[in-house]
């Protein structure tokens, strides 16, 4: 079996497999969207998106996510997070949370990770499945629903679905290798898999792949302002002296750049045949992963105790860095068959991901210069156990599905099921070092009121109903009852449909609705987040302190969403298919902008700062700036788009071929409805004069400007005999955001309307060997920079201001990779 060349690459997957298009695009089986059996991808009746192992791997990818993101064009990947969320980066599908997008492998629930999202950006509040976990290797294909499928695989499937489907090969196997760098420097990366296919039995089948990966740190920061700009309220030539001398001066400050990880992922797929038509199956996922990120300088002078300079532990000072070490764990078994003429599927689902937060190269500055009263020496770890996160979720399923012929151009395909669903959710208090007073530095352990555990059960029915009345129109409907131990009952539905005119048009519709209940990590994260001028609590929103300020608990979100089609034929070896929908949201879930309690020493809301030590929160004394953050049902949405797919193949005769695709998503999000924010934030003070909103300009552009306005791919495949080369010149149109620069006020950062090449170059060796090099950002370009009044207002609040690219640059800040890639396939 080949894994890296003789198949179609797209800049975008096309609406069918990544496959040579003609008939074998033609005729992809798909059992995403449909319960039916034996539906061709070009046949249905929704959007379904098909790639495969070998398109994915040609995008020199070694994270499954930012594959995903480079073949979909409605699924976008996070380029950068802040503090822990830069270790757990996540992706999106439609422009919505990734909370609303359901991931599934071999079509049974995948569980999310214990890493929530928290600090302000386009992915605040992502807590969903980490596909980082699942080995690239392992999978045979990957079928991406875009259209929301609540009725149909869970009342979450707001955005669609993706589908994971591992290879279940009994022979032969692969061995892949792979290593890169940015053309600028930092962001190693390296990995390799190996998978092999086997049959412990006549009738069974064992699929088994290990993989390995890494990548290392980047740094696109500036030079950090308080020591190198004498314009900074920070400056001073005394300290200057000191810290000029320090390696690596000015740029101390590493914060600005990707995180290091390692992992190992064990994947399998097994089944062995039963009598009666039965199969007993199983397939699961072990992987760990060691991740860092560098936090805020701290400056040699921030921890120090009684006895002077000699006695400081860092006399050069230090650059934290938070670690998560986790273990991720996901295990299915079940068993398939026919009883009484009816396909039954039974299956329980366990899944697990643990995670240990470290803090290391820190300090506790009280705990020092508090022992050092009582010592002749003061006393700081340098390494925290900061606490621990733990999600688990068990689902248990019994699918039945059975096709009746009623008289119509097709059967009646009838399935019917029952899902039962436990979710636990539970934070680990840090150690005492990490919690004394204001805890240690750049990321404070989670003290006592932060820890707990927190559960929720679930139970559902649902109903499928499928058919063609006559040829050329096919209908689908979908009804699902679920009922959750917080938040009662509700009813979701789905209605499709499909007309096929004649061999050359079809219209294709859905009306569907959901009911997504907020994440447990959404309603009961607590934790402290701090910079070397700022303390902001994120304060649970269904705590006791919470309710002092007026906040609801979070209650879940609405949707209903609209989708029309059309799949077209016009030439011979041509498809285009086009898509457009709209998606309200009533109640949608979104992180509050900074609402102060003191700013830049100035109390400016006593309500605020008796929230937070009615939380039990002991901020750091020498900040300027303390408040909170919180997640709240504070906005509807609607948001509308366009997905476009265009395919074509060009003969060449003796020369090869080329495989063209066009694909591309136009999408925006419109808030239509802002919740008034609670009596409790209104006017305190004459620094806000109107009082505070949760959701001011800046929360409210990271949900309406931040995504590119459109994203448009266009690819040519060329093969030629044993040389393939794939070129993709991607579009993205501009994204913005307000931003605050630490003094105010809000100004516009912008990612400029931009085109990105990605290019790849490989041969075919004899005995099964592909070697490959390849370029994504071929030209290195880098988003805008901050503008020069941004910058010199963020260095008058006097912080480290090095951050120089938005966060939200939908490729990236760290310009241009380079990369190699070995294979040998059996």
């Amino acid at each position: 079996m080949s894994v890296t060349i003789g198949y179609s690459s797209n800049a975008f997957a096309a609406d069918a497999a990544a496959t040579p298009p003609d008939q074998a695009e033609v005729d992809t089986i798909i059992v995403t969207g449909t319960r039916q059996t034996g539906l061709r991808v070009i046949d249905s009746p929704a959007p379904v998106q098909v790639v495969d192992t070998a398109t994915l791997e040609r995008t020199g990818q070694v994270d499954l996510r930012l594959g995903l993101a480079n073949l979909v064009p409605s699924f976008n990947a996070q380029a950068f997070g802040g503090d822990t969320a830069n270790l757990t980066l996540s992706a999106r599908l439609r422009g919505l949370s990734p909370n609303q997008a359901l991931v599934l492998v071999n079509g049974k629930r995948r569980h999310t990770t214990g890493n929530l999202a928290v600090l302000s950006g386009v992915y605040q509040g992502a807590a969903a499945a980490d596909l980082g976990f699942i080995p690239m290797a392992s999978i045979g294909r990957i079928e991406v629903l875009t259209d929301g499928a609540a009725a149909q695989y869970g009342t979450d499937a707001i955005a669609g679905v993706v589908n994971i489907i591992l290879k279940k090969n009994a022979s032969g196997g692969s061995i892949f290798a792979t290593g890169g760098e940015y053309i600028d420097g930092g962001g190693k990366t390296a990995g390799g898999s190996v998978n092999i296919g086997m049959a412990p039995t006549e009738n069974s089948y064992l699929n088994l792949t290990v993989e390995a990966k890494y990548h290392g740190f980047s740094n696109r920061g500036l030079a950090d302002q308080r020591v190198a700009n004498p314009a900074s309220p920070s400056y001073s030539a005394a300290h200057n002296a000191i810290e000029s001398k320090i390696p690596g001066y000015p740029n101390l400050n590493l914060i600005s750049g990707d995180a290091e990880y390692r992992m190992q992922n064990v994947a399998f797929n097994a089944g062995v045949e039963l009598p009666a038509e039965f199969e007993l199956y199983s397939f699961g996922t072990y992987g760990h992963k060691d991740a860092s990120a560098y936090e805020n300088y701290r400056r040699y002078n921030r921890v120090q105790g009684k006895q002077g300079a000699a006695d400081r532990p860092f006399p050069l000072g230090f650059s934290p860095r938070e670690r998560i070490i986790e273990d991720d764990y996901g295990l299915t078994l079940g068993l398939s068959g026919k009883v009484a003429g009816w396909d039954v599927d039974l299956a329980s689902t366990y899944g697990k991901d643990d995670i240990e937060v470290r803090v290391e190269d820190s300090a506790n500055a009280s705990l020092y210069a508090d022992t050092s009263t009582l010592t002749a020496k003061g006393f700081t770890p340098t390494s925290f156990h900061a606490g621990s996160w733990r999600t688990t979720q068990w689902t248990n399923n019994l699918d039945v599905r059975q096709g009746f012929d009623v008289g119509l151009a097709a059967p009646l395909d009838v399935a019917f099921g029952y899902e039962q669903r436990r979710d636990t959710y539970r934070i680990g208090a840090g150690d005492a070092a990490s919690t004394y007073k204001e805890g240690s530095q750049s990321y404070p352990g989670f003290s006592k009121t932060d820890a707990g555990g927190h559960s929720r059960t679930s139970w559902a029915v649902y109903t499928d109903l499928a058919t063609s009345p006559v040829a050329e129109w096919k209908i689908n409907g979908a009804l699902r009852y679920e009922k959750f131990s917080d938040f009662g009952d509700t009813t979701v539905a789905k209605l499709t449909s499909r007309y096929d005119f004649n061999d050359l048009i079809a219209v294709r519709g859905t009306v569907s609705t959901g009911f997504r209940a907020p994440t447990l990590a959404e309603s009961y994260y607590s934790a402290t987040n701090v910079s070397p001028t700022s303390a902001f609590v994120q304060l649970a929103p269904n705590s006791n302190a919470a309710r002092l300020l007026g906040i609801e608990k979070l209650k879940p979100e609405k949707s209903t969403n609209y989708s029309l089609g059309i799949v077209a034929h016009p030439i011979p070896k041509l498809t285009a298919t086009i898509d457009a929908y709209q998606i309200q949201l009533k109640d949608r879930i979104f992180g509050s902008s900074s609402v102060y309690g003191m700013r830049n020493g100035v109390i400016v809301n006593p309500n605020v700062n008796a929230a937070i030590a009615a939380n039990g929160n002991v901020l750091d004394s020498t900040v300027t700036s303390t408040g909170i953050n919180i997640f709240s049902n504070g906005l509807d949405t609607r948001t509308r788009g366009l997905d476009v797919v265009v395919s074509y193949p060009t003969d060449l005769g003796d020369y090869g071929r080329i495989d063209w695709t066009l694909s591309g998503n136009i999408n925006k999000t419109k808030i239509t409805k802002v919740k008034a924010a609670p009596a409790a934030l209104g006017v305190t003070s004459t620094t806000f004069p109107s009082g505070q909103v949760l959701f001011a300009g800046n929360a409210a552009s990271l949900l309406e400007k931040a995504a590119p306005k459109y994203k448009i791919g266009l690819n040519g495949l060329y093969t030629f005999r044993k040389v393939t080369l794939s070129v993709t010149e991607t579009f993205y149109g501009k994204a913005s955001a307000l931003s605050d620069p630490g003094t105010g006020p809000l100004q516009t950062t912008v990612a400029s309307a931009t085109a990105i090449t990605d290019a790849e170059l490989s041969y075919k060796f004899p005995k099964g060997v592909v070697a490959a090099i390849g370029a994504n950002n071929l030209f290195n370009k880098y988003p805008d920079k901050f503008s020069a009044a941004f910058q010199a207002a963020c260095v008058a609040s006097g912080g480290g201001c090095v951050t120089q690219y938005p966060s939200f640059s939908p490729y990236g800040i760290n310009g241009g990779y380079y990369y190699g890639r070995l294979s040998f396939s059996f």
